[in-house]
């Protein structure tokens, strides 16, 4: 289910700035291996920014990373977190392929970093995992809210990583069809309260809206993960319950709130926030290796996605949460100590260690006694779409097993616009904008409508008429693009602003319902 973050507050970060714009060169030329297509295709890497300090994260996509709005991938809408675990030294790679996970697969890495996994994870790969970190390895959880559920397979991210699906404890493909429980995704798939049984936490399945989690355990209470860190942000999100307090720690805390997801499911918000809603950010260690888990996608998301979706086709939105608050260094902080061995097999064993309180649970979150508030999935699939069976994905998707390159022509329709336009421009005054389209259908004519909007929504653009007259009202107005035989497209049109409106503004591209591009503009008198 796709989230929309309200309200943003960006903290400047100038040092991984800097860091970052190095990268980019690096990126372009010989760290980015492989284009990624699908799970037959060679994984992107990374490589170490500057001096490289010896340690290797993969990142997981193989459990549904790229479905629905999600594109939690390093070379897409993850790239700003990869790149910065880059420019501090880490080698990168992404894991692709379409067997199940081993041990074998994880042991040459420090952190194995699972970003919301959709499909459900196999016994054998519950105890890959497990094994990983009992040797010395550690993983990274990265949830979601109750009901996220992007592949409309009944599972989310939360239900995935704990191991059982909410309401179905007897039966984990309970309400799929006999093709969906039959498909090789949901094999091998059997409830457990694996992650608190393991790990000493669960995902609790609460859905909270817009909050910065502003009570952060002291660095000398948090082995200095949260150095620097004053706040961190949720948008739409869930906290953990810490159910073993020996080897399961909350570092970063929700304050009081009331501010419930607006689609949640039942009441949201379990314990009134605060540290009695368990932890927003915790840490686990189990005997040599570790963990970290958090309960948004949100804080580590940019807004640079490389896949269409697959249900669709359709063009994703993604947010800059990694630039939010103290989100870029929280999360390498915690990578940071994931990467490095520890003497101690647990938070007993460390001497002035303040251990944590099990967090207060209701009846309904015991595992096998829980229900499911409302019928799942939460919305209708597309006609055709079978999250199990990538033959039925649309083309751009990660996964698409169609032609890329069907004889003679351009290839795959995967439309990509652009806006060039100035950054500045004065109120009331007229302004040249391109409108450019690339891998579009060839000779085609597309019907595109172009607005500008200040903060809340108030419309302030218009696009002067073919005969040189003005609308004489503001809004979205049509677009007519038409595609040469390569598919390519390119529009000049002459717009202006509201005369009394200044300030910051953005300007919105838009096809059918979707929006395709969403850039800044700033209006000055």
């Amino acid at each position: 289910m796709v989230k929309k973050i309200t309200s943003k507050c960006f903290k400047s970060f100038l040092a991984l700035s800097l860091t970052f714009s190095l990268f980019t060169t690096i990126w372009a030329s010989d760290a980015r291996t492989a284009s990624a297509e699908g799970p037959l295709d060679p994984a992107p890497i990374i490589n170490p920014v500057g001096t490289a300090n010896g340690k290797k994260v993969l990142f997981d996509n193989t459990h549904g990373q790229t479905a629905g709005a999600a594109d939690w991938v390093i070379d897409g809408a993850f790239s700003d977190f990869a790149q910065a675990l880059a420019a501090s030294g880490y080698y990168v790679k992404e894991l692709r392929q379409s067997t199940p996970i081993t041990f074998e697969h994880l042991q040459p890495y420090d952190v194995f970093v699972i970003p919301e996994a959709n499909n459900p994870y196999k016994t054998s790969e519950q105890a890959a995992l497990l094994k990983y970190v009992q040797e010395g390895g550690s993983i990274f959880f990265i949830s979601d809210h109750y009901n996220a559920d992007r592949n409309k397979n009944r599972w989310d991210s939360s239900e995935v990583f704990n191991g059982y699906r909410r309401g179905a404890w007897e039966n984990p493909a309970k309400g799929m069809s006999a093709e969906e429980s039959g498909s090789v995704a949901m094999q091998n798939v059997s409830s457990s309260d694996w992650l608190a049984d393991n790990f000493g936490v669960r995902f609790r399945y609460n859905s909270i809206g817009n909050v910065t989690a502003n009570i952060i355990v002291p660095k000398e209470q948090s082995f200095g993960i949260t150095e620097g860190v004053q706040g961190v942000a949720m948008h739409a999100g869930s906290t953990l319950a810490v159910t073993n307090p020996s080897i399961a720690k909350g570092i970063v805390y929700l304050p009081q709130t009331t501010d419930k997801w607006p689609h949640a499911v039942d009441a949201g918000i379990y314990n009134g926030g605060g540290v009695a809603e368990g932890p927003y950010v915790a840490i686990s260690k189990v005997t040599k290796g570790k963990a970290a888990f958090i309960g948004d996608s949100s804080p580590v998301e940019d807004i640079t996605p490389k896949y269409l979706r697959e249900e669709n086709g359709q063009t994703k939105k993604t947010y800059d949460g990694f630039k939010e608050v103290d989100d870029a260094k929280l999360l390498v902080n915690v990578v940071n100590w994931l990467s490095h061995d520890e003497a101690y097999t647990n938070f007993t064993q460390v001497p002035g260690l303040q251990l944590d309180q099990p967090t207060a649970l209701h009846n309904y979150e015991i595992p096998q006694q829980s229900t499911e508030p409302k019928p799942e999935p939460w919305a209708v699939p597309a006609t055709g779409y079978k999250w199990w069976d990538q033959s039925s994905f649309k083309p751009g998707a990660f996964g698409y097993t169609g032609s890329t390159n069907p004889g003679p022509g351009p290839g795959p329709v995967n439309p990509a616009y652009t806006l060039e336009y100035p950054a500045s421009v004065k109120a009331g005054q007229p302004f040249s904008v391109c409108v450019k389209v690339s891998k579009a259908a060839p000779n085609t004519t597309l019907d595109l409508q172009l607005g500008i909007y200040v903060a809340g929504g108030q419309q302030i653009g218009q696009i002067q008429n073919a005969d040189g007259t003005w609308p004489t009202t503001y809004g979205y107005q049509a677009v007519s693009l038409q595609t040469d035989g390569l598919g390519n497209g390119c529009k000049t049109i002459t717009v202006r602003t509201e005369p009394t409106k200044t300030g910051a503004a953005s300007i919105r591209l838009r096809s059918g319902k979707s929006n395709v591009v969403t850039n800044s503009i700033t209006v000055t008198p």
